[in-house]
């Protein structure tokens, strides 16, 4: 299912127009319901044994709805099993929430006035200007309950009223203090009488319970504009009702969340614990950050790259050791790794002589999903699991046997059940590839065993500032720089030199989103874009 919605925005260029969506941008969202191979409860099987995975490259929207349809299995198991700890509420940001959150009372408790100004009977307001007696100011914070009373708006009176303060009774609108006008007259009754307005009665020794105040001259205010009764105020218990549900378990927690969380008394929340997740580079080439290479080496930032985005997805990453190309060390690494909640490898997952990582997990009993997205960059990205039984089996079905090591094998008892699969992405090792394949597929898998409920990929729409052609067949993520002001959003490409110049993605600050069947796209037309 496509779904399109518009969102407005406030002011901001650069990374403020990021986080503040354009007016014209356009959400296209990706539903996880939405399968090529005949729907969500079609029966389609996703394993794959390595023969059977060599011609598995599978479109974009198929890659992603297949790494969806096990992130929702997990999430799942997840939901049952898994520890939670309670924390500080504001310890609990970004992190998973693992229990509903409910209003402890209604929300508002009292009709809250949304405007400073006065207080009034909207029948009283029929034909303006009109002049009514002020018989009480209210500020937010008052009782207006008193020791043998209550305030109340009668005909022909009304009360200044400050905006998060209580509407008195009789009340039933609230005109805003810009249309009205202040008068104070010693001369009430007398100019009652010529229709200034009627007086009420008198409030208990001119206060009410230290809350509400009147001077020591009647007051009048003349009011210059209508109001419907239900203005301006918010309605007792419109917001929530006492033990409505407010917070979902499995949201991600941000500061509206945590907002709402300290109004209902919560200062502890309970939360998912952070799935676990290793981060496994290969290749000969590597050494440490910290190491100086060599003429033909290069640093390990994809460790460190991946780790961040393990933990902004919700995950704890644990970075392995540099695995080299010789298939004994490779296949040692690899188990440690699948006792892990997930498994991240990068590196050796192309076509090459030395890249190894393939073979070396088939050996480990491995089912493939798909080894391949026809995506640029990314395309030799590859999702599969060892060990444990296929998602859809029964819950009391015995484990397949395998080929991983005894230790391994013994620690494999993860967050989703013993018998449930280990997850593994390999993802290729140029430093763009490797963060593009992880938005688009791990995100969403780290993001289920940390207990989130799915999100759907939201595309933006913005207009191109210099035209692209590229070739069709592949749905490609170029690094772009998204620009302009207002609903005046702008999108172009950053200038690179392939799926290795890692300096054009730090530029960037989104993906060019462009289809496997359009080669051109003009100058000034809307293009589809991935926030990074």
């Amino acid at each position: 299912m496509l779904l399109e919605q518009r969102h407005a925005t406030g002011a901001g260029t650069g990374e403020k127009l990021i986080s503040n969506l354009c007016a014209d941008f356009i959400c296209t969202l990706y539903s996880a319901a939405r399968f090529h191979r005949g729907g969500p409860s079609s029966g389609y099987d996703f394993r794959m044994s390595g023969a059977e995975a060599v011609n598995s490259v599978v479109s974009f929207e198929e890659a992603r709805q297949i790494v969806e349809r096990h992130a929702a299995i997990v999430r799942a198991a997840v939901s049952r099993t898994s520890g939670t700890e309670p924390v500080e509420l504001l310890a609990a940001r970004g992190r998973i929430l693992a229990e509903p959150i409910l209003a402890d009372r209604d929300f508002p408790p009292f009709p809250r006035a949304t405007r400073d100004g006065y207080a009034v009977r909207a029948a009283d307001l029929q034909e303006v200007p009109a002049r009514l007696r002020i018989v009480a100011e209210i500020r937010a914070g008052a009782c207006l309950e008193s020791e043998g009373g209550s305030a109340s708006i009668n005909r022909g009176e009304a009360a200044s009223i400050m905006t998060g303060a209580p509407l008195p009774a009789g009340a039933d609108a609230v005109v805003m203090v810009e249309y009205t006008a202040e008068i104070s007259h010693p001369n009430a009754a007398k100019d009652a009488a010529s229709g200034w307005g009627t007086p009420g009665a008198d409030l208990k020794s001119g206060t009410l319970g230290n809350e509400l105040s009147l001077g020591a001259l009647e007051r009048f205010v003349e009011i210059r504009r209508s109001v419907q009764s239900g203005e301006n105020f918010v309605p007792h218990g419109a917001e929530a009702r006492a033990g409505q549900l407010l917070i979902p378990k499995g949201r991600r927690m941000d500061h509206a969340l945590i907002g709402m969380a300290a109004a209902v008394g919560k200062s502890r929340v309970k939360v998912f614990r952070k799935p676990r997740v290793a981060v496994l580079s290969t290749g000969d080439e590597l050494v440490g950050i910290d190491a100086t290479p060599g003429a033909t080496q290069i640093r390990n930032s994809n460790s460190y790259s991946l780790a961040a985005q393990v933990e902004e997805a919700g995950g704890e990453a644990v970075r392995l050791a540099i695995a080299p190309d010789e298939p004994g060390r490779l296949r040692a690494l690899i188990e440690e790794g699948l006792s892990y909640d997930l498994l991240l490898l990068t590196g050796g997952v192309s076509m090459g002589k030395y890249d190894l990582v393939e073979p070396v997990v088939a050996e480990l009993d491995a089912e493939f999903y798909f080894t391949g997205a026809q995506i640029q960059p990314g395309k030799p990205v590859v999702f599969g699991s060892c060990g444990g039984s296929h998602p859809h089996a029964a819950k009391d079905a015995a484990p397949r046997s395998g080929t991983l090591g005894a230790a391994a094998a013994d620690k494999m008892a993860t967050r989703t059940g013993v018998s449930a699969p280990h997850y593994f992405f390999g993802l290729p090792g140029n430093p763009v590839s490797t963060m593009v394949t992880f938005r688009l597929f791990a995100q969403p898998m780290v993001a289920a065993l940390a207990g989130a409920a799915p999100e759907p990929l939201v595309f933006l729409k913005a207009r191109l500032k210099s035209e692209v052609r590229t070739k069709t067949g592949l749905t490609r993520f170029l690094p772009a720089v998204l620009s302009g002001e207002f609903e005046h959003g702008e999108v172009e490409l950053a200038a690179w030199q392939g799926s290795g110049d890692i300096a054009a993605l730090a530029r960037a600050n989104c993906y060019l989103v462009i289809p496997p069947d359009v080669e051109r796209v003009a100058v000034g037309e809307a293009a589809s874009v991935l926030l990074r």
